[in-house]
């Protein structure tokens, strides 16, 4: 093998081996997605804030030959002045805006997280929103309590996912009702660390 051969061989390798975030457009949202050992990890931040939080719509794919759980704990965000920020509870937090924010307040919570899911094409969950959604309406009559059930499907839950499989589900982080700026998201899971560079949302 020549000498170039082998530097052509080489770049290529770790071209090859670099994981690279990509960011997209979809839905009126800008995510950015990381693929590491066969698992994709995605987000985007939504434009709407509830009461002290600002909340994240992630999704995980599991393309790899192994299953895998992902937490809530896995994800941190680290403001641009080092704070680091951990996910509240979701399902405790949904559960607070049923009973203490606003009936609109949820409405548009709901509102915003679907028109961004519905209009993600590069996702297609298996064990996220949408099913949660449907299990628990089809047990339901009230449509006030549907409505609560819904908020409540948005919450994202820790799962293993199985190959094959994908989630996804809302993060929220208490920050004083106002969006979390510039800074980075660092997630540990299926065994590596993704991290991902974050703007301030546009105005």
């Amino acid at each position: 093998m020549t000498p170039l051969r082998a530097v052509i061989l080489l770049t290529l390798g770790l071209c090859l081996s670099r994981a690279q975030v990509i960011d997209f457009e979809s839905g009126g949202l800008h995510y950015k997605t990381l693929t590491k050992n066969g698992v994709t990890i995605m987000f985007a931040h939504l434009p709407t804030t509830i009461r002290d939080y600002t909340i994240m719509q992630v999704a995980v794919s599991n393309g790899s030959q192994i299953p895998w759980t992902v937490k809530v704990t896995d994800f941190r965000f680290i403001k641009a002045d080092g704070t680091a920020l951990n996910p509240s509870n979701p399902r405790a937090v949904v559960t607070e805006m049923i009973e203490k924010a606003g009936r609109s307040d949820v409405i548009k919570l709901v509102a915003t997280y679907e028109i961004g899911l519905y209009g993600l094409n590069r996702m297609q969950s298996t064990n996220g929103y949408e099913q949660r959604r449907q299990a628990a309406a089809a047990e339901l009559v009230s449509g006030k309590l549907k409505a609560a059930a819904a908020a409540s499907a948005i919450a994202f839950v820790d799962l293993k996912l199985t190959p094959g499989q994908s989630t996804d589900g809302a993060m929220f982080y208490a920050n004083q009702g106002k969006p979390l700026g510039a800074g980075k998201l660092i997630v540990r899971a299926a065994g590596e660390v993704f991290e991902f560079p974050s703007e301030p949302l546009a105005p």
